[in-house]
């Protein structure tokens, strides 16, 4: 049980300075100086409250993970978004062992370029996306993105060359560059720094879950043997209509922030006071060029920038190419897309146990290091065993999939060591440019000419050799942030303790600016 006994005037009467007279005041801010002082808010369970946030906006109640819909708790509409941007994503993985590439006269050389216009669409417009979401009501933006890159999905069904698919590819990207950037901004605006891990984790499991889904589409569409369309043809189609439907429930479902949330008055207030120990603020409508530039110039930006390209260079060579992989080593089509299940299934344990315990333990980056050395061995397995040792290289694919849930725990320690709004934006929006940068590098490691089908063994050990660049310097990042506190403590203990700025947590600050932020690691 947490109480809160709490009264605020609007005005100056108590000493305080009127909300309008701050410059760059949070949102949230400005809602409790307005509602504070209409009442006295007792007797709020935190942890009921926390439920009933989860219920909200997330997939699932963290009492229990595994419950993904109920009758009255409508859409679990965070998760959802998540898993369909990655189906959708890679839909054209499973297409391509469909017979995508003989309907529509696709080189294999062109089809390697079809991944790459996705993730240089995604890269390009992740600046013009985070500064639009700042601008617009969070949910609803994210909605109508949704919604167009549904609709991208259900016309590919109509393309019949390569053209038509690039250009679809391209707006898929654009369209799709929001969703994660939206997500972390949602996550943030909601949960305390130790809470946000373990939630960024639950709605990233839709990487997992999508590749588990998407395998078992692509197997059961490949039982349709009608004349008109052909199965890729109608697997395009159906994931578009349900990507479309998402996206008008998440416009009128998912909230935009806690003070236009569905909360009673007494709720929303706790919910904005709660996150004050995160000192991260809420939301601002201001963009802040300032902070932009605050952003950009951090050493500890370009640190995450490293390690989120190189860490995810297999991700990207994994999920464009983990069907024709698994081709490669003998298997049919239909056998194909059912041993794709299992890499759903290692994604969603890594990303479970590590946001789990780095919620509980503060050790984004450690655990972000323990993911990726996994998928190390797992390049390794693939590039170096013998070619009958077919088993052994089919598991090394599924271990490299621990490599890209390493995102979320960098989603995590952008959301909590980021403050200032503006701030927050421009690294949610780095940090998917650096996460593109690693998935355009991936699939251009797949030369399909020469000798390089298919072992692929350059793509193999380029796999390696990012990992480990990622290890080290996800280890750097780790030392420079504790080193950053200590300084801190030792700043704070000369001076005799810092004197707190009422409302600090609440004015738009950034970590570089209050001294009294304390960064996670």
């Amino acid at each position: 049980m947490a109480d809160i006994e709490k009264s605020c005037s609007p005005d100056a009467g108590n000493g305080e300075k009127p909300v309008a007279l701050i410059p760059g005041a949070d949102e949230a801010l400005k809602f409790l100086r307005r509602e504070e002082g209409n009442g006295t808010i007792i007797e709020i369970d935190e942890k009921q409250l926390v439920r009933k946030i989860d219920w909200m906006v997330m997939p699932v109640s963290s009492s229990n993970l595994l419950v993904l819909s109920t009758a009255n708790n409508k859409f679990k509409l965070m998760f959802a978004c998540y898993i369909l941007q990655y189906l959708d994503k890679t839909l054209i993985n499973y297409a391509n062992v469909m017979g995508l590439k003989e309907d529509t006269g696709t080189t294999a050389s062109q089809f390697s370029y079809l991944a790459l216009a996705f993730y240089v669409s995604y890269c390009v417009c992740e600046i013009p996306q985070g500064y639009l979401m700042q601008r617009f009501p969070t949910a609803k933006y994210l909605g109508l993105q949704v919604i167009l890159w549904g609709i991208c999905v259900t016309l590919n069904c109509a393309c019949k060359n390569f053209a038509s698919l690039v250009a679809l590819r391209v707006l898929l990207g654009c369209f799709e560059s929001a969703v994660a950037p939206s997500l972390i901004l949602v996550t943030g605006m909601w949960y305390k720094k130790n809470e946000q891990p373990i939630r960024i984790g639950i709605w990233y499991l839709g990487t997992g879950t999508g590749t588990i889904v998407g395998a078992l589409f692509s197997y059961g569409f490949q039982h349709y043997t009608g004349k008109i369309f052909s199965s890729w043809q109608i697997m395009f189609l159906v994931c578009g209509v349900v990507t479309i439907t998402a996206g008008i429930c998440v416009i009128l479902f998912l909230p935009d922030n806690p003070m236009t949330s569905r909360l009673s008055h007494d709720e929303k207030i706790f919910a904005i006071e709660r996150l004050r120990e995160n000192k991260t603020g809420v939301e601002n409508k201001t963009f802040k060029i300032s902070q932009a530039i605050e952003c950009i110039t951090s050493p500890y930006t370009w640190l995450i920038v490293l390690f989120t390209a190189s860490s995810n260079v297999s991700n990207g060579a994994i999920s464009s190419y983990q069907a024709t992989i698994i081709k490669g080593l003998g298997y049919s089509s239909k056998a194909t897309a059912l041993l794709s299940i299992p890499s759903g299934g290692v994604s969603i344990v890594s990303i479970l146990s590590a946001t789990f315990v780095a919620g509980r333990t503060n050790t984004r980056g450690l655990n972000a290091a323990a993911l990726t050395i996994p998928s190390i061995i797992g390049g390794a397995l693939m590039a170096f065993l013998p070619k009958n040792a077919g088993k052994g290289k089919l598991v090394g694919n599924y271990m490299t999939n621990t490599g890209g849930a390493a995102l979320p725990l960098m989603y995590s320690l952008a959301a909590a060591n980021y403050a200032g709004h503006t701030k927050k934006v421009t690294i949610n929006a780095i940090l998917l440019m650096s996460f593109c940068v690693g998935n355009i590098i991936g699939p251009l490691t797949f030369q399909p000419d020469g000798k390089n089908p298919p072992e692929y063994i350059p793509a193999k050990i380029a796999i390696m050799a990012t990992g480990l660049v990622a290890v080290v310097v996800i280890l750097l990042l780790v030392s420079l942030l504790w080193l950053e506190n200590r300084k801190r403590d030792r700043e704070e203990a000369a001076m005799g303790g810092y004197e707190h700025v009422q409302d600090s947590e609440f004015m738009d600050k950034t970590d570089k600016e209050n001294q009294e932020f304390r960064y996670s690691y």
